[in-house]
């Protein structure tokens, strides 16, 4: 069997098997918290979620495949590019705690914008080394963006001078 197949798959694991643990350690406390707050019109369909992040996390998998291939791993040129990478798979997957521990929506919102950021930092360099996984990013970073913004108008309708839910009704 050719090796690369181990490689292509393992840049595709880790996104998914990264979110999908987080979503699984997190979950039934989010929908609990989820089903108090007031949302926009342009929300998705919370069924939409699922769909969104798996093609998003398969896209981002590949995309730092190519870049690592490309770019001779972490002692060529790919070194800040898969570091960037690392970077905002971190701040993905720290959303989810953010909001069911802190539960702070501004906090939140801001913690989207830097991600967004570190997305839109990552495409750029990727697309430096490889420009199909520059390429890859452009999706992610429209939703990414999506994201914060719909994250700014659940902070505005909920809370006031980013208090938590909780110091709201208390």
């Amino acid at each position: 069997m050719n090796p690369e197949i181990f490689k292509i798959t393992g840049a595709l694991a880790v996104p998914q098997i990264g979110g999908l643990v987080h979503d699984y350690l997190t979950m039934s406390d989010f929908e609990e918290w989820h089903q108090h707050l007031s949302f926009p019109p342009f929300q998705p369909p919370i069924g939409l979620a699922l769909p969104v992040w798996t093609s998003l996390h398969l896209g981002m998998g590949y995309a730092s495949y190519l870049v690592w291939k490309d770019g001779g791993g972490l002692n060529g040129t790919a070194r800040v590019p898969m570091a960037l990478y690392g970077a905002q798979l971190a701040l993905n997957w720290v959303w989810t705690t953010m909001s069911v521990k802190l539960r702070s929506l501004k906090w939140i919102f801001v913690e989207s914008l830097v991600h967004a950021g570190a997305v839109a930092a990552t495409g750029l360099a990727f697309f430096k080394v490889n420009k199909i996984a520059g390429y890859l990013f452009i999706p992610y970073f429209a939703w990414c963006s999506f994201n914060s913004m719909l994250n700014f108008e659940v902070y505005r309708r909920n809370s006031g001078e980013g208090r938590t839910i909780e110091e709201e009704s208390g």
